[in-house]
């Protein structure tokens, strides 16, 4: 283990002995958080790097925006991807992002913390509870009204679906307006949304016409993941030959990662882009997406394309797609032609 992987695990340990909170959702009644009058400030926090995890806080803030629609936000993150993500979303005041090695740029990391205390909010929402650099922020920052998420297992609340890293959030973030006094009409926690423009899905179908040419509708899987998320070669070339014979009436191409390979070595017609949101606009334009737990598969979820996401090592209940026809399998106890018969009903 390299010396900023050992300073890093230390800073965690020393964080949860001395910041954790009691997995109480903390709030104070000395006022109250929100009032016509007033435009609240509100940030949320989430410094992780990783695509997915940045993408799976669309739906609080969403429902943050619904419940206070005129509400300035500012982002804490992790990483300048979040620019990227959110560059629609018009609410954003300001996002500060903490450096991707903290102790390789240590000035910078500590001016993220000292940007926190510069600004009074009236409303603090750290989205993963676990994060020691989310509970350091969320104590620093300044407000009245914070809600942390729940550490403990014995606290969470009877919501079915409750562990689902994009549901949680916001499930929290009922329950602590509650506890702040303030009654919501939501039943329906939000889609992960990127926020396409017009645009940009026009230039995604334009993309997509130059690969297939034709007018049928189109099929696009993502072989790619990390580490023991990638399904083998094998596994692929299987899953490939089966989507050929059992929709012929369909386009099938591969959404390429930024590695720029290919687990069925590139025998589809393919999509390569280091731009996100290009990548997303193309998506948008098909009918369906196939992949396993990774960034791409949530910024699938992302567009309004149905979203099957492939599970083997991960919790599917943990992050798999969800709203409209979207859903996880796992694979390890689901055969090829189970699955095969589960996007037949998608489509």
């Amino acid at each position: 283990m390299n010396f900023n992987k050992r300073l890093n695990l230390f800073r965690k340990k020393i964080t949860k002995f001395v910041f954790v909170n009691n997995s109480k959702l903390s709030f104070s009644r000395e006022k109250k958080l929100h009032t016509p009058n007033t435009i609240p400030k509100i940030l949320l926090i989430r410094p992780n790097q990783r695509l997915g995890n940045q993408l799976l806080i669309t739906p609080l803030l969403q429902e943050v925006l619904t419940v206070f629609p005129n509400a300035k936000i500012d982002l804490f993150l992790k990483g300048q991807i979040g620019k990227t993500v959110f560059q629609n979303y018009k609410e954003i005041d300001t996002i500060i992002a903490l450096p991707l090695l903290p102790f390789e740029d240590l000035v910078n990391y500590i001016q993220c913390f000292r940007a926190l205390r510069k600004k009074k909010y009236d409303l603090i929402v750290n989205t993963v509870s676990y994060s020691s650099s989310g509970t350091i922020a969320t104590k620093i920052a300044r407000s009245r009204f914070k809600i942390y998420g729940r550490t403990n297992s014995k606290d969470f609340p009877h919501y079915e679906d409750y562990l689902h890293n994009g549901k949680r959030p916001v499930y929290d973030f009922w329950d602590g307006l509650k506890s702040f006094g303030i009654e919501t009409n939501s039943t329906e926690i939000p889609k992960l949304d990127i926020k396409l423009d017009v645009s940009e899905i026009e230039e995604g179908k334009q993309k997509l016409m130059e690969i297939v040419n034709n007018e049928k509708n189109t099929i696009c899987i993502f072989t790619f993941a990390t580490n023991e998320k990638m399904y083998s070669k094998d596994w692929w070339f299987d899953c490939y030959c089966h989507l050929k014979e059992t929709f012929k009436e369909y386009n099938i191409i591969e959404i390429l990662p930024f590695e720029n390979v290919s687990q069925i070595d590139f025998i589809a017609p393919s999509f390569y882009s280091t731009n996100i949101r290009e990548i997303a606009a193309l998506i948008a334009n098909t009918s369906l997406f196939i992949g396993a737990d990774s960034g791409i598969m949530h910024l699938s979820c992302a567009t309004n394309t149905t979203t099957i996401g492939l599970f083997t090592v991960t919790k599917h209940t943990l992050y798999q797609p969800f709203s409209n026809k979207n859903f996880g399998i796992d694979t390890n106890n689901t055969k090829m032609e189970e699955i095969i018969k589960l996007i037949q009903q998608v489509l």
